[in-house]
């Protein structure tokens, strides 16, 4: 049983490194790659950003059929892995359509938003299917978290790798759009050759399909509804999406017009993700000596004092060292117990209501993630346009006084707001405590 934990452990933890290169290349160079690469129009510019953020939330609330259809699936290789397969293959050929640049004008908008349409449902199915993996492989807390911290560090490993180069990468090739066409076809590869860790390596714990039950769709809202503790974890964790990634989203051009020097974007983001990754390292010795309570409450505090840093950091690359390594620590742990919540909630429903949906509940996570990032793209571009950094034909050098502190609002002021408001709900609303959840299962082990 240990070796098979350690095995599950591995190849589910491994497997996100392609995927979340492949994620961080569109959902963090997709905005400047219009900006900047295209140099489009600016109605063009606003057309398409518009696209990114509205079928990004309409795009959301598909995420539960999906989690319900994965439900049930009836397959002798289990409900996750063909969604696994099928999601990854579809979201790759989408992801090099929407680095292809096709056509011009209205043609171009036609184009770019059925492609991200489709490019968002078809990725949302393959995330759902592998996180939904993580649940079905153990119920015990503590396996969970080494699973769970082993994958955010590997998919941080993934981001970061995207993050530190895309920039280097592409401006050394000539920053042209073919260049990104090409960088985009050899993500979407690594990606898909990295989803073969979890579809061979992963052994999931299976019910025969024929004893299986169905979910129908009363049921799927019955299960999202009626889950009260799915239902607060998930306006926390989208709180804290927003605010992550609308500070994520504005770190190329933080660097560009508030420090003034491009090329130490590449610095700052490796700064960042040798922090990030040494606290997703030292999370489960961490884990042992405070409980998850104590722990939200540390992240969220580092995540106050590094805003308030950062927001005078631009005199000094330092201080924004400083800054971004206590924002990104603070939210390292949050997103990994955010994880760790989620898991939990699929237990409680069990509990609560009666019948397990894995895949419904985890499709809340893709539901967070699109929500927030649409909702940060929204307030990027709507920043880029009132600071001045956006025009007709492309970005300027510089801005004024205003549009710096328009950026600095936008970056770091709304963001701690929002995360702050989330970590408030979760002290008051959530309850699965490490005692609740211990409790809980034997309640369900009676029953059974």
């Amino acid at each position: 049983m240990k070796n098979l934990d350690q095995r599950n452990r591995l190849c589910f933890g491994l497997g996100t490194v392609g995927r979340d290169m492949f994620y961080a290349f569109e959902a963090n160079t997709l905005l400047f790659f219009l900006s900047d690469v295209l140099s489009l129009p600016v109605w063009v510019f606003a057309a398409a950003s518009m696209i990114l953020s509205v079928l990004r939330i309409f795009d959301a609330f598909n995420d539960p059929i999906t989690g319900l259809l994965i439900d049930n699936i009836r397959s002798p290789w289990g409900k996750f892995k063909p969604a696994i397969l099928v999601g990854g293959v579809l979201s790759a050929v989408l992801s090099v359509v929407l680095f292809a640049g096709i056509g011009e004008g209205w043609t171009f908008v036609i184009i770019f938003g059925a492609a991200y349409l489709l490019w968002d449902i078809t990725y949302g199915i393959n995330d759902i299917g592998y996180w939904t993996l993580l649940p079905v492989l153990s119920s015990d807390q503590k396996q969970r978290e080494k699973t769970g911290a082993f994958a955010r560090i590997c998919a941080n490993v993934g981001m970061y790798i995207v993050m530190v180069a895309w920039q280097p990468v592409t401006s050394a090739l000539g920053n042209t759009p073919q260049v990104w066409l090409i960088c985009a076809v050899v993500i979407a590869a690594v990606y898909l050759l990295g989803l073969l860790f979890p579809l061979l390596g992963v052994h999931e714990k299976r019910v025969a399909p024929e004893k299986q039950e169905s979910t129908t769709v009363k049921q799927m809202f019955r299960a999202l509804l009626g889950n009260d503790q799915l239902m607060w974890t998930t306006l926390s964790m989208g709180l804290f999406m927003v605010g992550y990634c609308t500070t994520v989203n504005f770190a190329i051009y933080y660097m560009k017009y508030l420090f003034g020097d491009e090329g130490m974007y590449v610095v700052l983001v490796a700064v960042v993700g040798v922090a990030q990754l040494g606290t997703l390292a030292v999370y489960p010795h961490v884990a042992k000596k405070f409980n998850r309570r104590q722990l939200y409450t540390l992240g969220t505090a580092l995540v106050v004092i590094g805003y308030a840093i950062f927001f005078v950091a631009e005199i000094s690359i330092l201080l924004i060292a400083l800054g971004a390594v206590l924002v990104f620590v603070g939210q390292a742990f949050i997103q990994t117990l955010m994880l760790m919540f989620l898991a939990d909630t699929v237990e409680y429903g069990y509990w609560k209501l009666g019948k397990k949906n894995e895949a419904i509940t985890f499709s809340i996570q893709p539901l967070i993630n699109k929500i927030g990032g649409a909702l940060a793209t929204g307030v990027v571009s709507v920043t880029l346009i009132l600071s001045g950094i956006k025009v007709d034909g492309g970005t300027v050098d510089a801005i004024d006084a205003a549009g710096k502190l328009i950026v600095k609002g936008a970056m770091f002021v709304l963001p701690l707001i929002f995360i702050v408001v989330g970590y408030v709900i979760y002290c008051k609303k959530y309850k699965i405590s490490e005692e609740f959840y211990a409790s809980m299962l034997k309640d369900l082990e009676s029953r059974e």
